[in-house]
């Protein structure tokens, strides 16, 4: 065969057939445990065969292969590591028409064995004319974009009448990167995608146009649907036999109402998961160069919803024991109201002089980071225009942050 001719790609069924497997080694272990996950009733010939095939459910003949040992089979594999023995097996299937791969000689055989990467129902076979080691690191390439989400995947369309499930997303604090690889998949899976305004968009440019995306807004005083209207939009769709994704930022369960949908679903008969994103609590300072944590600074930290002010009727947090209490502060939500609730700390006991950053846009390239005190950040953040979203730490690690940059300029400049 010239080594430009084109060759046929074929899949193959092979429950209960008859497979021969000439070689004891663990290249030919390898294709037999392939052939045994395919249903095939495969039998083992070599002089010496490795303890492993003793696990499977193969015939084994502990001897040299014979001119016999093919008929009635439906596939060969020649897998020793003598390169008479494996042109003889060849041999013999072509005199018997039974297709022959030879692990020591891509351009001698018949039939070659690609390398497999599996997702779900999907399989993909990768061959690199003859070059395992090139069709090897291409299959892992594809593993990972099939695993990830990645790569442009999307299962079979539900037919009317299949279940449908919702799958509630945290897409991380921002970053599309910070997405987990399950919420990454799901994603790619989707029928309808019901996004926040503080979900990673860049990721919806990358769906299947045939995906339903809803703009569901939930932005501050901005809501495109109500909470109501979205708790119904997903039962629906997914009532209607789609896999809905509820993309969100952060994590669904850390103010991210994740909790009132999944309710929702429950009520409604409707199955759901929930992924676990990477919150913006702890990721936002993380970028901004500040744990939120430190051997020697604090043991704890606090993470508390500050949309609403804390003077106002409905404000839920314990603002007495946040100032008294937790190393740091980690307010969500609180750009809007920041100067009331940072008075209310220091009036009920917080050092005016404590340090805070107020971090927007975190983990994006848009991030900046602002550093005050508790009696000037209302003020600093007001003249240097800080908008949501941001992210604003109160404590003693945000020192930690000029110490940070400091030693790693002197790295970057050693």
């Amino acid at each position: 065969m010239g080594a430009t001719m084109s060759r046929y790609p074929i899949e193959l069924e092979l429950h209960g057939r008859a497979v021969v497997v000439v070689g004891g080694g663990q290249v030919a272990l390898r294709r037999t445990r392939g052939l045994v996950e395919a249903g095939a009733r495969v039998t083992v010939v070599a002089p010496d065969v490795a303890g492993e095939f003793d696990e499977l459910p193969v015939t084994v003949h502990r001897r040299r292969y014979r001119d016999g040992d093919l008929d009635g089979a439906w596939l060969a594999h020649a897998a020793t590591d003598d390169p008479a023995v494996n042109a003889a097996v060849a041999a013999g299937a072509e005199r018997r028409r039974i297709w022959c791969a030879r692990a020591d000689d891509a351009a001698a055989s018949s039939a070659w064995t690609p390398a497999v990467a599996r997702h779900g129902e999907v399989t993909v076979a990768v061959t690199a004319g003859g070059d395992p080691a090139r069709a090897s690191r291409l299959r892992e390439a594809i593993a990972g974009a099939l695993a990830d989400g990645s790569l442009p995947l999307r299962r079979r369309r539900k037919r009317a009448g299949q279940a449908g499930s919702v799958a509630l997303v945290g897409g991380g604090p921002g970053d599309p990167g910070l997405i987990t690889v399950a919420g990454r998949r799901l994603l790619a899976d989707a029928d309808v995608v019901v996004a926040d305004k503080l979900a990673p968009r860049e990721l919806l440019s990358q769906l299947d146009p045939e995906v339903e995306v809803v703009d569901a807004g939930k932005s501050p005083h901005a809501h495109n649907l109500s909470q109501d209207q979205i708790n119904a939009l997903i039962v629906e769709r997914a009532r209607a036999g789609k896999l809905v994704v509820r993309l969100k930022g952060g994590d669904p369960y850390v103010f991210g109402r994740g909790g009132e949908e999944a309710l929702a679903c429950v009520r409604a008969g409707v199955p759901f998961q929930v992924v676990p994103g990477v919150t913006s609590a702890v990721a936002v300072p993380a970028y901004a160069g500040i744990p939120v944590t430190h051997r020697g600074v604090t043991q704890d930290f606090a993470v508390v919803s500050a949309h609403l002010d804390p003077t106002a009727p409905g404000a839920m947090a314990d603002w007495d024991a946040l100032a008294h209490g937790p190393g740091t502060l980690i307010l969500l939500m609180a750009v809007a109201h920041l100067e009331s609730v940072a008075a209310e700390l220091v009036k009920r006991g917080r050092p005016a002089r404590t340090p805070v950053a107020v971090i927007q846009d975190g983990t994006t390239p848009r991030q900046r980071v602002l550093t005050s005190t508790l009696e000037r950040v209302a003020a600093d953040a007001a003249r240097h225009g800080v908008e949501p979203p941001a992210v604003v730490v109160v404590g003693d690690v945000v020192r930690l942050r000029a110490e940070l940059a400091r030693l790693r300029d002197q790295l970057v400049a050693a």
